[in-house]
C-alpha cells in the first residue's frame, strides 16, 4: 500500500507528533492553514470516513475522546474547529481518515 499516512504510523516518514497511543497518533501538518493544525488518524488504514463499520468505529470513537485532550494541550480554550473530507469532491486528499484539528485564531464561518 502506498499510503503517505501509513508510512508516518511505521515511522519511515517523518513528523512533529503531538500525541500517540496504540491506536492512533496526532500529528503537525505540513502546510499548516491556521496557527495549530493537526491532524489526528488511526494507526490502522481506513480511507474515509465511508469506511467506517461496526468492527473499526471504535478507534474514531477513541479519537474524539482524544480530541479535547490534544486540543486543551495545544491552548485551544477558546475553540478550535473538527474537519473530515470525504472523496475527492470533498477536498480528500491523502486517502486514510483524519481529522484536522485547527485553531488558534477565530476561524471564518464560511468555507473559502
Amino acid at each position: 500500500m502506498d499510503c503517505i499516512f501509513c508510512k508516518i504510523v511505521a515511522g519511515d516518514i517523518p513528523s512533529t507528533k503531538v500525541y500517540e497511543d496504540e491506536s492512533i497518533l496526532a500529528f503537525r501538518d505540513i502546510n499548516p492553514e491556521a496557527p495549530v493544525h493537526i491532524l489526528v488518524i488511526p494507526k490502522c488504514h481506513i480511507s474515509s470516513a465511508n469506511e467506517i463499520t461496526e468492527e473499526n468505529s471504535s478507534v474514531i470513537s477513541h479519537i474524539f475522546e482524544c480530541i479535547p485532550k490534544i486540543a486543551t494541550a495545544e491552548g485551544l480554550e477558546k475553540g478550535y474547529r473538527i474537519i473530515t473530507n470525504i472523496g475527492e469532491d470533498g477536498g480528500q486528499s491523502v486517502h486514510h481518515m483524519h481529522f484536522h484539528i485547527l485553531g488558534g485564531k477565530k476561524l471564518p464561518l464560511k468555507l473559502a
